[in-house]
């Protein structure tokens, strides 16, 4: 079988022209490189440091345990200083604080992900549902000729709902006078006794 499409492509890295999808673009491998840092740093503790301008120059950071302890770190080229033991405990405690609070941002986030799907599908399908529905559309924003097949179609529903009530209707006599029957039956059989 021959493909239809031709699959995922390569696409060439540059920089791009439509200032809005440069935005949008921007906006979502930021979230995804900042989701990355996190999960870097919750799987190995590492301390990290992000900062990156937008296109619109503003600032966004990430950093962990935060940006300006990683950054003086980075400029001065001086190791961690070596705390007291209580020091030590307050910041494995911290640290551990972090990673927990990274986790559960993560979990968070990928439930988000997985509801917007969900609520993509929902309005996939209720956009499905209006096309092959259209009789539940206002009747305002119906053609004369839907208005007219829904005129024909409730015509043809209540000539429908009066025969099966017809038909109901007509059992219950047939069964209320078989059952008078059956009475008079025994009353006489009784009589007769």
């Amino acid at each position: 079988m021959a493909r239809k499409s031709k699959g995922r492509q390569k696409i060439e890295m540059g920089k791009m022209n439509n200032e809005s999808n440069l935005q949008v673009t921007f906006s979502k491998r930021r979230a995804g490189l900042f989701k990355k840092a996190s999960e870097l740093s919750t799987l190995c503790g590492a301390e990290i440091a992000i900062i990156v301008f937008s296109p619109g120059q503003k600032v966004f950071s990430f950093g962990h345990p935060c940006v300006q302890t990683v950054l003086e770190r980075f400029v001065s080229g001086n190791p961690p200083q070596a705390a007291s033991g209580t020091m030590k405990l307050i910041e494995a405690h911290r640290n551990t604080s972090v990673r927990e609070l990274n986790m559960q941002l993560t979990q968070v986030l990928n439930q988000l992900e997985i509801e917007k799907k969900r609520g993509e599908e929902l309005n996939h399908m209720k956009k499905a549902n209006e096309n092959q529905c259209w009789w539940m559309a206002r009747k305002n924003d119906m053609s004369l000729t839907q208005l007219q097949q829904l005129k024909a179609s409730l015509d043809e529903l209540k000539k429908n709902v009066a025969k099966h009530a017809e038909k109901i209707l007509i059992r219950t006599q047939n069964r209320d006078t078989a059952y008078g029957l059956d009475r008079l039956v025994i009353l006489l059989a009784g009589a007769s006794k």
